[in-house]
């Protein structure tokens, strides 16, 4: 079965996307969620949405249709709050070192 977001992974544009996602990661001391194929839908889908409307939004905090006035970018601002409460971000994205 194909996803939607098959379609983007190994672009230039997921690539340096993950590569984004990887920088932040380092610069706040988070690790990437281990589930690979978790990390691929997120970063596919946030790809998609940068393909689509310019900017990285959130693909888990989206709504349906995106608003580009209400919709959160990622990094989110509750990203930090997340981590420390629950050891990932919502989307699992990013979690905290064990």
């Amino acid at each position: 079965m194909t996803n939607t977001w098959d379609k983007v992974i190994g672009t230039k544009e997921y690539n340096t996307n993950l590569e984004r996602i990887k920088k932040i990661a380092e610069a706040k001391n988070y690790i990437l969620n281990p589930d690979t194929s978790r990390v691929e839908k997120v970063i596919g889908l946030m790809t998609m949405n940068f393909l689509q409307f310019g900017k990285y939004y959130c693909p888990c905090k989206q709504s349906h249709p995106l608003d580009t006035i209400k919709d959160t970018l990622c990094p989110c601002p509750q990203l930090d709050e997340e981590v420390a409460r629950d050891g990932h971000c919502y989307c699992r994205l990013f979690y905290k070192p064990s």
